[in-house]
């Protein structure tokens, strides 16, 4: 039996990895800064709080993350630990920074000082790319981020390739675009669109303030992506991978899709609130999976309108 490690496993993706691993036959253990005071809704939603090991943890603090994992002894490590919201790195830049990059960088020193056979997956962002334009971003494109969140995604991912090409450790990044869930927060604007759609369905409320409604993103289905995660550490040879659905849509579209599905119109119900806009928006990102299609076989089965019909759907039977 294997044993996986998950750090920030009380997020969206570490629970839905957590199902995934213990799926495929794996002894999973996941960290929290406070595992006694964390709830683990996503967990908890999924029916695996009993089945998984936990253990507090603080990615900054190189020694209690050193004492998990010479605990744990996992065969992999998978680093979903850090601030996560691109916009709450605005206002908080150094949090943001020392989660991420001192997160990983306490990871890759264990594994080099422990000299075990431990294989690191570290979750990047597209955020490193900032905007595609019409270009396709692949494993090539160059770096230009345009938030806090993306700098340290960006500095984590050469992190990463430095210990490896350094040390040989068996680590890579996964790139990911967008990817949403039900788990997801309502902190989200995805989630917050939905969550709002379906109060003003049923009468609740009325109206929905967003911001700049012509970004364009690539959105997947967050247990989907999980999957290519796994894939990732069963390869012979680590390598950083691109991860998306190769399809681009504007938060409209997604707004409208959304509206659609409980027979609204969008466009009675959604205003315009210029200070929710970043401020240095992506305007556009897309991307080109291919590599990941070539190498691990994966594919992204949903697109936007199933991933927002699948959580409309999950809204109106949580409310």
């Amino acid at each position: 039996m294997k044993t996986a490690l998950i750090t920030g496993i009380g997020g969206q993706d570490g629970a839905y990895l957590a199902a995934h691993l213990i799926s495929s036959g794996y002894r999973v253990a996941g960290t929290s800064r406070d595992a006694d005071a964390s709830r683990f809704e996503g967990l908890h939603a999924l029916g695996l709080r009993d089945r998984v090991e936990l253990h507090s943890m603080s990615p900054v603090d190189f020694r209690s993350t050193m004492h998990v994992v010479a605990r744990v002894c996992p065969d992999e490590i998978y680093n979903l630990a850090g601030q996560t919201s691109v916009r709450m790195s605005f206002d908080q830049p150094v949090e943001t920074f020392e989660s991420i990059v001192v997160g990983v960088l306490n990871l890759l020193e264990a594994m080099r000082i422990l000299k075990a056979p431990i294989r690191l997956y570290n979750a990047g962002s597209s955020e490193v790319f900032g905007n595609t334009g019409e270009s396709r971003a692949n494993e090539a494109t160059v770096f230009r981020p345009r938030s806090p969140y993306g700098i340290a995604k960006a500095t984590s991912f050469w992190q990463v390739a430095q210990y490896r090409e350094a040390y040989g450790l068996h680590a890579c990044t996964g790139i990911l675009f967008n990817h949403e869930s039900p788990l997801r927060p309502d902190r989200f604007v995805t989630q917050k669109i939905v969550a709002a759609a379906c109060r003003i369905a049923r009468g609740q409320q009325h109206t929905l303030t967003l911001g700049d409604l012509s970004v364009q993103r690539d959105w997947g289905w967050a247990p989907e992506y999980v999957t290519a995660m796994h894939k990732m550490l069963q390869m012979e040879q680590p390598e950083d991978l691109v991860i998306a659905t190769g399809e681009t849509h504007s938060l409209q579209e997604f707004v409208s899709e959304t509206f659609q599905c409980l027979g609204l119109d969008w466009r009675k119900h959604v205003t315009h609130d210029p200070s929710l806009v970043r401020p240095s928006e992506i305007s556009c990102g897309r991307a080109d999976p291919s590599r990941a299609a070539a190498v691990i076989g994966w594919n992204a089965v949903y697109r936007m309108p199933d991933v927002v019909r699948m959580m409309v759907n999950a809204r109106r039977k949580m409310d």
